[in-house]
């Protein structure tokens, strides 16, 4: 039975916080049932449905794991708030902004109405597939392997591995992504893009298919929640600027059409995928009684059923229930 309330005042060490967790991932799993595995994109509906995994990572070193965690999975739109931070990175903060805009849409992530329907002068944001396919074109480099190795680097230097391309569901997105495809043609029509069409695409395809694990994204949660420093360095991998910016696009536009009420109940930045993934960054915070990560932490999930708006079902539902014993709300 999931815990309630909780007094962290007695017992706070990682060998409770694992137990309370292990409990709640086990009560969290039945909701897996409640979603479905993305069917869009072929190789993902391999998937194991009932998958569930948790890994939390603090700054001084502790760490929680719980569920299914060695499962290795494709980053997906969770790699948008990586290129976009590249982006910055190698472009500067004010020309992106010029690019591309930081106002949540409330339409779907593919959502190609909104780009007609509204007299845009740019991109909504760089986390719907619009946006996305913007930044991907705005990346330095002539073919996609020199636009994407900036961002293996990054990568590789926040957890320290480069982490391998997923052929088989990089193929498979290239193949079936008429709708990323027909967005594509539209913002070239309309010059958005900097770069070729095809190898902004298929930059694009191969970032979302990164092969990473719910512990690989836990440290990159745990870069951002420093506002870019590593906490065992205290070397700036990602610059304080570009990290409070990502920070607040994840808060905002992270979690799909349902930002908003991700943003409300769990209060949290947070970047969801298609793939079931789930990144959330918890930064230091001050209150009255000690509680868990007060210092900030990385958080990551993998669930691959998810619901109407493409995200983790009980994914989301785990996070909510952590970030509500733990007083994690940033507001």
């Amino acid at each position: 039975m999931v815990q309630g309330a909780v007094n962290w005042n007695t017992g706070m060490t990682q060998k409770w916080l694992q137990e309370y967790v292990d409990d709640w991932v086990s009560f969290y799993r039945k909701h897996t049932a409640e979603g479905e595995v993305a069917s869009y994109i072929p190789a993902l509906k391999e998937a194991n449905q009932d998958h569930l995994g948790i890994s939390i990572i603090g700054m001084h070193g502790m760490k929680i794991r719980s569920g299914d965690v060695d499962v290795r999975f494709t980053i997906q739109s969770i790699s948008k708030v990586l290129s976009f931070i590249v982006a910055c990175m190698q472009r500067g903060v004010s020309y992106m902004l010029d690019k591309v805009d930081v106002e949540p849409t409330g339409e779907a992530f593919n959502s190609i109405m909104h780009l007609e329907m509204k007299p845009l002068k740019k991109p909504f944001n760089p986390l719907v597939n619009a946006g996305a396919i913007t930044v991907s074109s705005m990346l330095d480099g002539e073919t996609s392997k020199d636009k994407l190795d900036p961002l293996l680097s990054l990568l590789e230097e926040i957890i320290g591995h480069r982490p391998p391309i997923n052929l088989e569901v990089y193929e498979s997105e290239r193949e079936s992504s008429m709708r990323n495809r027909a967005i594509g043609y539209y913002l070239l029509e309309t010059g958005f893009l900097d770069s070729d069409i095809e190898v902004t695409l298929d930059t694009y395809f191969k970032q979302c298919s990164i092969e990473v694990t719910i512990d690989d994204l836990a440290r990159i949660g745990l870069i951002l929640a420093n506002d870019g420093k590593d906490p065992d360095s205290d070397q700036e991998i990602i610059p304080r600027q570009v990290a409070r910016l990502a920070k607040a696009l994840m808060l905002t536009c992270g979690m799909y059409d349902a930002s908003g009420k991700f943003a409300a109940y769990v209060g949290i930045p947070a970047k969801s995928g298609v793939s079931g993934g789930i990144i959330a960054v918890s930064p230091p915070r001050v209150r009255n009684e000690p509680l868990p990560f007060m210092d900030g932490c990385g958080m990551a999930v993998y669930g691959p059923a998810l619901d109407s708006k493409g995200n983790s079902t009980a994914g989301i539902r785990l996070l909510r229930h952590i970030a509500t014993q733990w007083d994690l709300s940033i507001f």
